[in-house]
């Protein structure tokens, strides 16, 4: 089936040449950073893990997402999500290659990656996330892939799929658990140190997540001949309305125990992310767009009428998405340092090769959906001609 990722039309290789040239550039940027160090991003000894960690914070949500589709389809036989489950599958392949680039240009010296095999520490949560991230990619590769060849040759998948498949689906929820824990494990990190840390990340996970694969979903349905179907496009608007109300619920909660109970260590976290703290902010425009997103976002999802007009849905979703990255790929991993655990305050703010680096990533990630997506819809094509 790659074959099918070699014949295109002009939007097709349009698309490719356009991810190509900010791969180019994220990637001359990254060997600025190769040579320079560290030092070129806006990191410091107070804040030690920045944009890019941020980022595979937030994917790991979006790749994780993807058992929204999984387990009506696999669990309960939810015929609607057929079309799209190997769309939501290869988003997944998309976000974890993302993840996994973006841990590897956040290392001083990259060949330290090896260090997590070469030297295993069972004891450490960063060994499992690595271990639940690559096993996440693998099933996910294997499923799609095996799925897909099968609708290819027009026969039923291998009977062994479907317990793979059941296997996928704790394991999406094992992922971002685990990542969650990278956080509340440290007991000097207050803002992180919270039993709700993993609820909250799996709830923005299932809004963020549907909510990319819906918005896919539209626009695979008006370039291509493929059509996901109605119906599955509403349910994945549902799923992402009750997801994220869950998700700033949770938040809620957390910021009344924590102004209520008066934890200075917790509070000032929140102080410095939406008022600022000792003259420091600049975060606190960031915060409040998303929250001002979220609140939108809600009222539309939340009314029938608004939900069920696609185009308004589309919107929506953006606006989850784009909340939701605030929250996770700016905030909370920023908010989470500053102020440290000896009340001084070091800001952060992303350099320009940062950016560009970032920027480079997502396209790598783009890049592998647009070939991965071309191949299965061209499959789904051919077998609905």
């Amino acid at each position: 089936m790659f074959e099918k990722a070699f014949v295109g039309g002009k939007k097709y290789w349009g698309l490719i040449l356009f991810w190509s040239v900010f791969i180019v550039i994220g990637f001359l940027c990254y060997l600025w950073q190769l040579k320079v160090g560290l030092k070129l991003t806006g990191m410091s000894r107070d804040v030690s893990w920045g944009f890019y960690i941020a980022q595979f914070t937030f994917l790991v949500g979006v790749a994780a997402g993807g058992v929204m589709v999984a387990l009506p389809y696999y669990f309960h036989n939810y015929k609607k999500f057929g079309r799209i489950a190997v769309l939501g599958e290869f988003l997944a392949i998309a976000a974890l290659v993302m993840c996994l680039l973006f841990i590897f240009v956040d290392l001083g010296r990259p060949m330290r990656v090896l260090n997590v095999l070469l030297h295993p520490t069972p004891h450490s949560v960063m060994f499992w996330d690595m271990i639940v991230l690559n096993g996440y990619l693998l099933l996910n590769l294997i499923i799609g892939w095996t799925v897909l060849d099968a609708e290819k040759n027009g026969v039923a998948p291998p009977k062994w799929v479907k317990p793979v498949a059941y296997l996928s689906i704790p394991w999406a929820f094992g992922i971002h658990t685990v990542t969650a824990f990278l956080y509340c494990g440290l007991p000097a990190r207050g803002f992180w140190l919270t039993a709700i840390m993993a609820p909250r990340f799996l709830a923005s996970a299932f809004a963020a997540g549907p909510a990319l694969l819906l918005i896919l979903c539209i626009l695979v349905r008006k370039y291509t001949k493929f059509d996901p179907g109605k119906e599955a496009i509403q349910t994945l608007g549902k799923i992402v309305a009750y997801a994220f109300i869950v998700n700033i619920f949770f938040l809620l909660c957390e910021v009344f125990t924590t102004f209520y109970s008066h934890i200075p260590e917790h509070m000032n976290h929140f102080k410095y992310l939406f008022v600022g703290l000792h003259g420091h902010g600049k975060l606190v425009p960031w915060m409040w767009l998303s929250a001002a997103l979220a609140v939108v976002a809600i009222i539309l999802l939340a009314v029938p009428a608004t939900r069920k007009q696609e185009d308004v849905l589309v919107v929506t979703c953006m606006l989850v998405f784009i909340s939701t990255w605030i929250d996770k790929g700016l905030g909370l991993i920023t908010g989470g340092f500053i102020p440290n655990p000896l009340e001084k305050i070091t800001e952060y703010w992303p350099t320009f090769p940062e950016v560009m680096i970032t920027i480079g990533v997502w396209s790598v990630g783009f890049l592998v959906l647009t070939v991965l997506y071309k191949i299965a819809i061209s499959v789904k094509e051919e077998v609905r001609a």
